[in-house]
């Protein structure tokens, strides 16, 4: 008995060890099976990872396994990607594996796919990429009898995957997640049946509208197989659309051109609460306890040929009369809601399926709102026809749903309104095919939103809809402590609504008091009070606006900025806003304002012009940054101010400029101004170097200078004024942060250089030195707060003393030398006029003068050599 247990032992143990080993003795012959089938049998580019085969996994069959799988399209869809599977595995007889190329085909009993992602495409053109199994005549006859697979499934999975289907023809997108599908039963039979369970989540848009967002369906269904005459037959089934219960009946029949289809379908149920089972799971979790009356029906009918051509007759009816609803933790109800609604086609064509919304009425409280539809060509050129009549208290809304607003709604609406249009028309703005007609209204209106910092009261809004544009006849509203009144005409209000046309319009809106933080984000305001900046985005000009603003305020309040009487135009236009003809009466003067502010790109950008005329000059440097950071210094003076500029550069998220991207050209000029009794660190770094000039005394009219600024520096050209009859020359340039390097030139005159100069002036005394002057130098640097002055004023001085020497001595020499001619002249003279008398010629020196001829001679040129001595007395 022992050794018969010890040789089963073995016998199992070479089993099992065969049954590991095997697989690797097969691999090769597994891999080379499946990549023959594909060549032959798909025109696309398949990959995976690896084969791998198991006699252990599913003992007594063999496990075949492929892993990381993608198919790659070729033209016209060539390397987008079709399939994309983590894992899908098969399992067959171990005998099939030994199958040669001239038996039969490799009969598979199950498969399984994990984690598959699927995207099937049709574009404008009708290829499909999914289309990518050879036709049979491509295939060489001796590849059709080898190599190939058959099927006698007993059951399949497809786990944890999802499918996209994209036309573009119609512009539909159906998407299907978390897909989960299984199903068993025996295709070998002639006939037999299928046990399936599904679910997934499915989204569903035409022409960019969101029919369906994540709605979950699910079908449990018994399908009948008969393979011989290929017709598949719903029999016990139920789905759902999320909660709202569907049940189907009748047949699918394959045909070489198509499917013929034959299914009606209905809600087995008639209560209303079936139609509030079709909202999204987050708004249904407690339908139990809603309280309904009233009946809700789904019934439809497919019947036809599904082709490339046509697609089956369609007469689908949704119905309810007389229903409400009540969710119990609400306080108000829904009543009197009425639906009547039929899809339908008749023909069999795509092209004449229609949507009739015959009636879609209800009433909460004493509103009462009524609305009808039809939907024409939808797959081509969508036609619309609609008509609502009625009110809405939207306070409502959040009491009789269970739906929450980050923001309070509330305010009243009132329209009756009818439009037909085409949706080419919309797309186009071709507005003679757009015909609405009607009125509406709002009435204490409360709009809410992260963009601004308060919400916007609209007290009323009164709109007339005429055939092309929608007239604006009233509108008042106010946002924080800022109002505003508007009247004007809209362009374009449905193709902004229903598709991504822009809104067009043109507007007169006037306001008492429009402050700009009032319309700001809750971040930004935080930015403006605490000075911080960061690198969030900015905000952006919208791209939807199309729009022209005539606009007149009282008071527009930017930062601490208070502009009064402001009237021009703002056109916005491709996320640019562009002034026009802009006044404001501000700083005791005016403002003129043209240019633009765009945010187009990244970095938001502006390039304006202004003229400013009579600004007092100490309210605005003390108030703008922008004038501080031109021309520092001119806030130290008192006066007027007239100037035009031309500036452009780049904006923060604040819209304030960068100032090291500001760049332009300003002329400026000051009237009747002086400085102010607090000169500030500038003007007594000059003093304590000119200590002959009073600052209190220059002379600052009409003073008239050009500024040109980039890289985040400003140059100022040469500018001159005047102190009494010292003449000034300033040019140089400033960095915005404030860092100088600016050259003053005095041209100051002898008499203010000291006593030294002035005592060698009145001993020359001529009217050369009494109109001399000199040049002299200020170099400022430094910084504005903390200024260094140096000028040459001494080494100025002490050339000026050596000229004035020089100039003395030059004198002297013609003095010296006009002596001695007189002197040679006289004794000359005298030589010649021994015997006249006297008398007759004053000139003649006689006897009894008291200076002698040598003596004159001795005194002048004493007086030229600088060596005059004085005179010794004599001991006799």
């Amino acid at each position: 008995m022992k050794k018969i247990l010890k040789i089963t032992g073995i016998i199992l143990l070479i089993v099992i060890a065969l049954l590991i080993a095997a697989p690797f003795a097969f691999q090769s012959q597994i891999t080379d099976i499946v990549k023959r089938y594909i060549n032959q049998n798909l025109n696309a580019k398949v990959e995976f990872k690896d084969v791998s085969l198991s006699f252990i996994q599913s003992f007594p069959q063999a496990h075949v396994s492929v892993s990381d799988l993608t198919i790659t399209n070729f033209e016209p869809f060539k390397d987008e990607t079709l399939v994309t599977a983590k894992d899908i595995s098969f399992t067959m007889n171990i005998n099939e594996l030994f199958k040669t190329a001239s038996e039969d085909p490799i009969v598979v009993k199950s498969f399984e796919i994990d984690e598959a992602l699927v995207t099937l495409k049709s574009d404008k053109f009708g290829n499909t990429n999914y289309d990518i199994v050879k036709e049979s005549e491509d295939i060489p006859a001796q590849d059709k009898a080898s190599n190939s697979f058959s099927f006698s499934i007993e059951d399949y999975s497809i786990n944890n995957s999802a499918l996209t289907f994209l036309d573009e023809a119609t512009n539909m997108l159906i998407h299907l997640s978390e897909l989960n599908h299984n199903g068993s039963g025996v295709f070998s039979a002639e006939t037999s049946e299928l046990d399936t369970e599904s679910e997934a989540n499915i989204s569903f848009t035409m022409d960019s509208i969101n029919y369906l967002e994540n709605n979950t369906l699910s079908l449990d269904a018994v399908i009948g197989l008969d393979l011989e005459k290929s017709i598949y037959t719903f029999k016990d089934n139920i789905g759902f659309i999320n909660k709202l219960p569907i049940e189907f009946d009748g047949s699918i029949k394959q045909l070489e051109n198509g499917q013929q289809i034959d299914i009606t379908f209905e809600n087995p149920q008639a209560s209303f609460k079936d139609f509030l089972a079709v909202m999204p799971k987050a708004y249904t979790e407690n339908l139990d306890n809603i309280v309904t009356t009233g009946d809700f029906k789904v019934k439809g009918l497919i019947n036809g040929l599904s082709s490339n051509e046509t697609i089956p007759n369609l007469d689908i009816n949704i119905t309810s009369n007389n229903a409400s609803f009540k969710y119990p933790n609400l306080p108000k109800r829904v009543e009197q809601i009425t639906i009547n609604t039929s899809i339908k086609n008749t023909t069999g064509k795509v092209d004449d399926t229609y949507v009739n919304i015959e009636k879609l009425n209800f009433k909460i409280d004493d509103d009462v709102f009524k609305s009808s539809a039809t939907l024409k060509n939808l797959t081509q050129n969508m036609l619309v026809n609609a008509n609502i009549d009625g009110s809405l208290n939207l306070a409502n809304i959040t009491k009789v749903y269970p739906i929450e607003f980050d923001k309070t709604l509330s305010g009243i609406l009132k329209g009756k309104i009818n439009t037909a249009f085409d949706m080419k028309a919309i797309e186009t703005n071709a507005f003679e095919r757009i015909k609405t007609s009607g009125s509406a209204s709002v009435t204490d209106f409360i709009f809410s939103s992260d963009d601004i910092v308060n919400p916007i009261h609209i007290s009323t809004a009164n709109m007339k809809f005429n055939p092309h544009v929608v007239l604006l006849n009233s509108f008042e509203a106010k946002t924080g402590e800022s109002d505003f009144k508007a009247v004007g005409k809209i362009e374009n209000l449905l193709g902004f609504l229903l598709s991504d046309n822009t809104l067009k319009g043109n507007f007169n809106v006037n306001s008492n008091l429009f402050k700009v933080s009032d319309f700001m984000t809750e971040y930004e305001a935080v930015s403006k009070e605490n000075k911080k900046t960061d690198d969030h985005e900015s905000l952006k000009i919208p791209a939807f606006l199309d729009c022209t603003i005539n606009a007149n305020a009282n008071t527009v309040v930017y930062d601490n900025l208070n502009l009064k009487d402001v009237s021009g135009t703002l056109i916005i236009k491709d996320q640019q806003a562009t002034f026009k003809d802009i006044t404001s009466n501000i700083f005791d003067g005016s403002i003129a304002v043209i240019g633009n502010v765009s945010t187009k790109e990244e970095t938001p950008t502006f390039d304006l012009n202004l003229g400013v005329a009579g600004f007092d000059i100490a309210q605005s440097f003390n108030n703008m940054a922008l004038l501080q950071n031109l021309a520092p210094v001119t806030k130290l003076f008192q006066g007027k101010l007239n100037s035009t500029l031309h500036i452009s550069g780049d904006l923060d998220s604040e819209f304030s400029p960068k100032l090291s991207t500001v760049s332009g050209i300003a002329l400026a000029e000051l009237l009747t101004t002086k400085i102010n009794a607090n000169k500030g660190e500038l003007f007594n770094a000059l003093e304590g170097q000119l200590s002959f000039i009073d600052f209190d005394k220059l002379d600052l009219k009409d003073i008239k200078t050009e500024l040109e600024f980039a890289d985040g520096g400003v140059n100022v050209k040469p500018f001159d004024l005047k102190y009494e009859d010292i003449a000034i020359t300033v040019s140089g340039s400033h960095k915005f942060d404030k860092t100088l390097d600016y050259k003053a030139v005095f041209n100051v005159p002898a008499k203010y250089l000291g006593s030294e100069v002035n005592r060698l002036i009145g001993k020359i005394n001529t009217e050369e030195t009494n109109n001399i002057s000199i040049p002299v130098t200020a170099n400022i640097d430094g910084s504005y707060n903390a200024p260094n002055v140096k000028t040459d004023l001494s080494s100025a001085v002490s050339n000026l003393t050596k000229q004035l020497i020089e100039i003395e001595k030059q004198k002297l020499l013609n003095q010296g030398k006009d002596k001695v001619k007189d002197l040679l002249g006289g004794i000359l003279g005298s030589e010649k006029s021994k015997d006249t008398n006297p008398e007759n010629d004053p000139e003649i020196t006689t006897p009894d003068s008291t200076n002698t001829i040598e003596d004159d001679i001795k005194n002048v040129l004493g007086g030229l050599l600088g060596k005059k001595k004085k005179k010794q007395d004599t001991i006799n």
